[in-house]
């Protein structure tokens, strides 16, 4: 027996596959090897009912492609001879009418010898005519094939019907033939695995198998992209109760816009898995902390990293919110991830703020009314003797049991009362912790404290920190007051704290710490085209100690406003203990209008003869007989005319 035939894999054209047709067992072929050519049957003496386009052979004239000898592995002759060429064009199996007929074998149209192509160029050379062959066996008939160079197996090709050779085309239509390499025997076990289109043929794909398109639940899931507080801004309020309702957020009906806004924040905040933190930024170098609760240092803090400040210009003070992880392996603190607002406002257009060291102070032009009932004394008095303006830098002298808690508490009351726009904080420094508890539930605003109890470094770190917070609303042109109690006593604490400067003035105080308590105290203006910052802050007189004295001696000067409280009328319990003579505030007329004014010096013309004491009772008494101040300026109005 020859050798196996080895052949190189090429693409060959081939018919439209059809149904292949049953066919009968085959004999062997080592019987059939001799008498191939006497079992070769042309395409005219079978049945036309039985006639296929693979079991068809082209002719000369014939318009269909010519195919070769399509074989199995097991319908190869055994002795065949090795490096034998394959046919250049591929003919499909023939049906077998008879049991008896082992194999079938249509001659193919061969490429004579001497007709050739050249690659360059469509010449031919001179060649034997090509005129079909008569029968011959297997051997003869592959012998007399010429093999032809096909194109690449990525071009689809079709059939020149004139020279038989494969032409390549841009694009294959439904009916051109399909290429099909040559197939290697199999007989040998290291004969290498038949190819289809490239791949083996055991794993290629049936035909008309179709690769599934991946569906949407083998795609991987993508986040919602987060909304920002800008975006939901610009919502609609129909729009925002639509993304409410998804979010399952319970009551959405009733909020205002901007609470359903920090609603929904929470909720995508939560839905994401993080953890949605609110706070007062408080930078330490270069990274801060977020402070949520009281201004202090707790558990509960926010890191935030050097990048996030730098990028969105972030400040101290600034209430920053955002979403944030929970600590990993060997973290202490919750660490803020997306900055979603600062100040209640957009990173964005936060960034676009002044800054509060650039903006043009002058004097306060606006008053706030304090009065608001008929039985609220205090106010009215201090409406009248003392206008706190927009703006104000006021020092409420007191010495000890004068009453000044309570007034504060009052006026605090009247500002939120009459002022709703304006941001109130309250500062207690050194003060006892009944006295915060009392001062949390009376006022409608802010409530900061450090008390006796705790270091002096507590009591400059909370003071510093509602410093810039005003600071920072002042810059976005908000309105803010602070009430301090006492400066007194945030003085001593700097005293405590500071390095040595080598001098020490009487009492004790070193005159360098007094710089960060009169920068404090000298943050309070009114800014032009913008906001105001208002600090009435409380100055300890007649405490026994030197060093209290020397504290307000130094702050005498600087303030616009002053209110001195009696001692001897708190004795007497007359409330407001308000000295009337020693109380007034600069450039009133700026805060009054004229007929204000004029009465206001009359009154003050009536009571200068008098004694504070008898004064300030004498104008309580006439005030509480009136309703309102109006009433009483012109009650008094009407007492002068009668005198005069």
């Amino acid at each position: 027996m020859a050798d196996e035939l080895k052949q190189e894999p090429e693409q060959v054209v081939a018919p439209k596959r059809p149904r292949r047709p049953r066919t009968p067992k085959k004999a062997e072929l080592a019987e059939m090897s001799g008498e191939a050519a006497a079992l070769t049957v042309s395409e005219e003496s079978k049945p036309a009912k039985k006639r296929t386009r693979r079991a068809s052979a082209p002719t000369e004239t014939s318009d269909a492609p010519k195919p070769r000898t399509r074989r199995k592995k097991s319908d190869k002759p055994a002795d065949i001879a090795q490096n034998v060429p394959a046919p250049a064009v591929e003919t499909a199996e023939k049906p077998e009418s008879s049991p008896e007929i082992a194999s079938v074998v249509e001659p193919v149209q061969p490429l004579s010898e001497g007709v050739s192509r050249d690659s360059s160029s469509d010449a031919t050379t001179p060649a034997d005519d090509i005129s079909p062959t008569p029968p011959q066996s297997v051997p003869q008939i592959e012998a007399a094939v010429e093999v032809k160079a096909l194109p690449p197996a990525a071009e689809t090709t079709e059939v020149d019907k004139s020279r038989l050779e494969v032409v390549p085309i841009t694009a294959r239509s439904a009916s051109a033939p399909r290429l099909r390499p040559a197939e290697l025997p199999s007989s040998s076990a290291n004969a290498p695995q038949a190819l289809y289109n490239g791949r083996p043929r055991e794993n290629r794909k049936p035909d008309g198998a179709r690769t599934a398109a991946p569906g949407r639940r083998d795609l991987p899931k993508q986040r919602e992209a987060p909304l920002t507080m800008a975006q939901l801004d610009a919502m609609t309020l129909l729009e925002l109760y639509k993304l409410a309702r998804q979010l399952n957020i319970d009551n959405f009906r009733q909020y205002k816009k901007g609470e359903l806004i920090w609603e929904i924040l929470r909720a995508r905040t939560h839905k994401d898995g993080f953890v949605f933190v609110q706070g007062l930024l408080d930078i330490v170098g270069d990274y801060g902390f977020l402070r949520p609760t009281d201004f202090q240092r707790s558990r509960e803090d926010v890191y935030v990293s050097a990048s996030q400040i730098r990028r969105f210009d972030l400040r101290a003070g600034d209430q920053v919110s955002g979403q944030a992880r929970p600590p990993k392996d060997g973290e202490r603190y919750f660490a803020l991830l997306r900055v979603e607002a600062v100040n209640a406002l957009s990173p964005e257009k936060s960034a676009e703020r002044p800054d509060f060291d650039g903006l043009t102070p002058i004097f306060p032009d606006s008053r706030f009314r304090l009065e608001t009932s008929r039985e609220d004394l205090a106010c009215r008095l201090v409406d009248i003797i003392a206008p706190i303006g927009r703006g104000q830098r006021g020092l409420v002298v007191a010495p000890p049991k004068a009453g000044k808690t309570v007034l504060l508490k009052k006026l605090a009351n009247a500002i939120s009362q009459n002022s709703p726009e304006t941001h109130l904080m309250v500062l207690l420094i050194d003060e006892r912790p009944e006295e915060v508890t009392d001062m949390e539930r009376s006022v409608k605003g802010e409530v900061a404290s450090s008390t006796f109890d705790e270091p002096p470094e507590d009591h400059i770190r909370v003071a510093e920190m509602v410093l810039e917070r005003a600071k920072r609303l002042v810059e976005m042109g908000r309105d803010v007051v602070i009430l301090l109690d006492s400066i007194t006593r945030l003085a001593r604490a700097y005293n405590l704290t500071v390095p040595a400067s080598g001098r020490t003035l009487s009492g004790g105080m070193d005159p360098a710490a007094l710089h960060k308590p009169k920068r404090f105290f000298g943050a309070a203006r009114k800014v032009e085209h913008g906001g105001s910052l208002t600090i009435l802050a409380t100055a300890l007189v007649d405490t026994g100690s030197r060093m209290d004295d020397v504290i307000y001696e130094e702050f005498k000067g600087t303030g616009n406003m002053e209110l001195h409280l009696d001692r001897k009328l708190a004795e007497r319990r007359t409330f407001p203990a308000v000295d009337i003579k020693r109380s007034g505030t600069r450039r009133e007329d700026l805060l009054m209008t004229p007929e204000e004014l004029d009465i206001i010096w009359q009154v003050r013309k009536a009571i200068h003869n008098l004694g504070n004491q008898e004064a300030t009772e004498l104008l309580l008494q006439n005030l509480k007989r009136t309703r309102s101040n109006a009433e009483f300026f012109k009650l008094f109005m009407a007492s002068q005319g009668s005198q005069g």
